[in-house]
């Protein structure tokens, strides 16, 4: 019969949670970029950044569980589009006011 060891909330470790990013290069190969360290939020950063490219998939990895987010990370990382045709609209608007009180009598 085996022998438990009763662990306090104190000797436990902590789970680790890290991402794995796979960039392909094509006929040059595939990289796994795996740091310990890098927050999802820094991840997110690196792919606005233009840093990492051609993404294969993002891994998230905490525990013993492993969980594909590569959507959700490339969504977040996703930089809106602007429309600025309202702006110029808004514009154009205000310039044709002020040519009309320009032309108007005094």
């Amino acid at each position: 019969m085996g022998t438990r060891i009763a662990r306090s909330a104190g000797d436990r470790q902590q789970d680790m949670q890290y991402f794995v990013v796979m960039i392909d290069y094509g006929r040059r190969g595939r990289e796994a970029v795996v740091d310990p360290e890098i927050t999802r939020r820094e991840v997110v950063s690196r792919i606005v950044s233009g840093e990492y490219s051609n993404i294969s998939f993002i891994h998230e990895i905490a525990g013993c569980r492993v969980e594909d987010v590569t959507e959700e990370i490339l969504a977040e990382a996703a930089i809106p589009e602007i429309d600025d045709a309202g702006a110029d609209l808004q514009a154009n608007r205000f310039d044709y006011l002020r040519d009309l009180r320009k032309h108007e009598p005094v």
